[in-house]
């Protein structure tokens, strides 16, 4: 099969085209047969060597499937080859997305929305897993209550708009201006533009001072350092983003406030939940552009580049009639 294979770390370019063993099911485990998989910030982060200690190469990288059971292993009842699948791949264990077939544990594995085409399903595996992890498994967001969501027009936050307003939360985020009816369109109440407005001050206008019950940070630096000042009493903040520096937490001492950081886990539980909102029509991942398996260097050049101006996430077409 073939496979985009990651020999040393480095820029966009240091993937190589290769044509490698195909997998073999063990007990428990699924072959798929991988139409797509699409980028995340995680995906360069891996290629450039920050998590070099996790990464032995040479390694197939990756983390979203969307594709077919191709065959089962001894012990797999949930699946027959047909089915179509959606998943997020086990991080930092065995071999990733980038390739023609994947395996993986029959665990991990859900049945694909049949509304959403393979490039759609994996634009949404691994940020929609983050974000129910976050919203639901860490801070309980719940009816009547507001949410900032950081970044609303970007892969995570694009899925995390839709899924808080399906919660039935009033929606504050920040986009660029160019954003704001994209945006509103996937459910946002209240529409902050980040370069123009300082978003502490649109938030406590917007609350009558109060401030927002929850902050969903994911990009990190400013947005979550200074957080607490637009948080209300016993708020929460949730953030997918590592810490590049200390924290001051003075503020967030003064309010009560907890503080969630998120790594997602992998399990069907999530996609099955997440499918649920697809098929009510709450829930669709938008993606902004697609490249064919063989182009994806400059799938990762594109997301990587500050200011990028894409909506939503950068899709891979693995299977040659999904390519561009």
């Amino acid at each position: 099969m073939k496979a985009q294979v990651l020999k040393s770390f480095g820029g966009p370019n240091a993937f190589e085209l290769s044509e490698v063993a195909k997998p073999v099911p063990q007990a428990g485990q699924v072959l798929v047969r991988v139409h797509a998989t699409s980028i995340n910030p995680l995906d360069y982060q891996v290629r450039r060597g920050d998590y070099v200690d996790y990464v032995p190469l040479p390694a197939i990288t990756g983390h979203d499937v969307s594709g077919v059971v191709e065959a089962v292993g001894p012990g797999v009842t949930s699946f027959v080859p047909g089915d179509e699948v959606w998943y997020t791949t086990q991080i930092f264990e065995g071999d990733g997305s980038y390739a023609e077939y994947h395996v993986a544990s029959e665990s991990i594995i859900g049945k694909k929305p049949a509304s959403l085409s393979h490039l759609e399903a994996a634009s949404l595996t691994l940020v929609g897993g983050t974000v129910w992890e976050a919203l639901i498994g860490r801070v309980s967001l719940r009816v009547g209550e507001s949410i900032l969501i950081h970044g609303g027009a970007g892969g995570v936050g694009h899925v995390a708009i839709q899924v808080a307003k399906a919660i039935g939360a009033r929606v504050f985020t920040t986009v660029r201006e160019a954003n704001f009816e994209f945006a509103r369109g996937l459910g946002a109440d209240v529409v902050i533009d980040y370069e123009q407005e300082d978003y502490v001050d649109a938030v406590l206008r917007e609350t009558d001072g109060q401030g927002v019950d929850v902050i969903f940070d994911t990009i990190g630096g400013d947005t979550l350092t200074r957080s607490p000042d637009a948080l209300a009493q016993l708020g929460r903040v949730v953030s997918i983003v590592d810490i590049a520096k200390p924290q001051n937490l003075i503020q967030a001492w003064g309010k009560n406030a907890s503080y969630h950081f998120v790594f997602t886990r992998q399990n069907r539980g999530k996609l099955d939940e997440l499918k649920a909102l697809v098929e009510r029509g709450q829930l669709r991942p938008h993606i902004g552009a697609v490249y064919s398996l063989a182009d994806i260097s400059n799938a990762h050049a594109l997301l990587e580049t500050p200011n990028n101006g894409l909506r939503g996430k950068v899709a891979i077409a693995v299977e040659p009639s999904l390519a561009p």
